[in-house]
């Protein structure tokens, strides 16, 4: 959840100030004399709904509060109606007694919403409140294959932080501390444990799917075949999370990686020193480290080179594995792909620049730029690289077997 109160632009059809009150055209903003005492407006999102409560108006003459509410995409209209006492925003209610100072507004589908409420007494002269801005978090966009409604993002897709995506199955976390599942659930991938709270990242194996919580611990559950989902004790200090096809991995915050499930490659025997790690990544057979000094180590099966780091080892500031290829991202906005090439997931696009984050699917790559568009390129028999216009405002990427998650803003 985001929450902020912005300033607003003088518009010639009617006015908004600086400290974010409404204004009638050709009206002060503490209204017209003996105008209601103004309310001071609090808005806060969760994952679907939006609390709003305000200071009561003191008032013998009070009237009645009524409150707005404006989305992004009424953002025009909802200026030019402000002129002559008239909202052209949606009027959420009326409420005629004193002492009712809150609202729960669960109606909302958009990212972002704008409120306001409006004081009235009994001779009709109005006030307004502050206007409060609400952030949701971001919606989440899919696609390439959808067999197992992988690419269809529970409902409301809005309020996600993160995103995360498995073989079959899709995750998003929302900035309520929840998790969402949706897609293939053959082995529970999808069936979040309860408490389904206090989430803070999430990452997902091709059946399994793992969750970090506030505490420091995590929480697997899914396909257990080969114990990824039997988080080693003491199960706390954990700082971030990641899922191979059958193992799993947790860095602890003494920069140390913890590694279980399946084993027969050694993707889980985490190279000497076992220390100095900031970053995880799991792979189909083999694992992946980023160290503080910005160099990587990599282990497990290597029969496609997936685990030799190109070199110079250096300069790295984050790592992705997919099913027989591994991606790290330079701190020069560049990256490295190493490893199986049969799809031309290793073959990085020009130009290899303006790379802020990176992600692996199982054979095919994604690249976020600093412009919030999306590259993607390997395999794409299912438009799994075919990223949705338009191509911009995306903050997250994530990739699975054969589809692809963006988080937007």
């Amino acid at each position: 959840m985001s929450l902020k109160r912005i300033p607003f632009l003088l518009i010639p059809v009617c006015m908004i100030c600086a400290a974010g009150l409404f204004i009638a055209c050709g009206k002060s903003s503490s209204g017209p004399k003996n105008a209601p005492t103004p309310s001071v407006l609090t808005a806060v999102a969760s994952a679907n709904e939006v609390a709003l409560s305000w200071t009561r108006c003191p008032d013998e003459d009070f009237f009645s509060y009524t409150l707005y509410r404006l989305t992004m995409d009424m953002f025009l209209s909802y200026v030019a109606g402000i002129a002559g006492d008239t909202l052209s925003a949606e009027k959420l209610g009326i409420l005629t007694l004193p002492d009712v100072l809150s609202f729960n507004d669960y109606t909302l589908e958009q990212t972002t919403a704008y409120y306001a409420l409006r004081t009235t007494n009994a001779a009709g002269l109005s006030v307004w409140s502050n206007e409060e801005v609400v952030v949701l978090g971001g919606y989440i966009v899919a696609w390439g294959e959808n067999d197992d409604g992988q690419c269809d993002v529970s409902y409301p897709n809005n309020g996600f932080t993160a995103v995360a995506a498995g073989w079959d199955h899709s995750l998003g976390l929302r900035n309520d501390g929840s998790i969402a599942a949706w897609g293939g659930n053959e082995y529970g991938q999808c069936d979040v444990p309860s408490p389904n709270s206090g989430f803070t990242a999430v990452a997902a194996g091709n059946d399994h799917s793992l969750g970090l919580r506030s505490d420091g611990s995590i929480v697997a559950w899914g396909c257990d075949g080969d114990g990824q989902c039997d988080v080693p004790s003491p199960n706390s200090g954990f700082i971030a999370v990641s899922g191979g096809v059958d193992h799993s991995l947790g860095l602890r915050n003494d920069g140390s990686i913890v590694a279980w499930g399946c084993d027969g490659d050694g993707q889980c025997d985490v190279p000497s020193p076992n220390s100095g790690f900031t970053a995880v990544a799991g792979g189909f057979y083999h694992s992946l480290g980023l160290r503080t000094d910005g160099s990587i180590a990599a282990w497990g099966r290597n029969d496609s080179g997936q685990c030799d780091v190109p070199s110079p080892n250096s300069g790295f500031t984050a790592v992705a594995a997919g099913w027989g290829h591994s991606l790290g991202l330079r701190d020069d906005g560049s990256i490295a792909a190493w490893g199986l090439n049969d799809e031309g997931q290793c073959h990085v696009p020009s130009p290899n620049s303006g790379f802020i984050a990176i992600a692996a699917g199982y054979y095919h790559s994604l690249g976020l730029k600093s412009d919030g568009s999306i590259v993607a390129w390997g395999e794409n028999d299912d438009g799994q690289c075919d990223v949705p216009s338009p191509n911009s405002g995306f903050t997250a990427v994530a990739g699975g077997m054969d589809h692809s998650l963006g988080l937007k803003e």
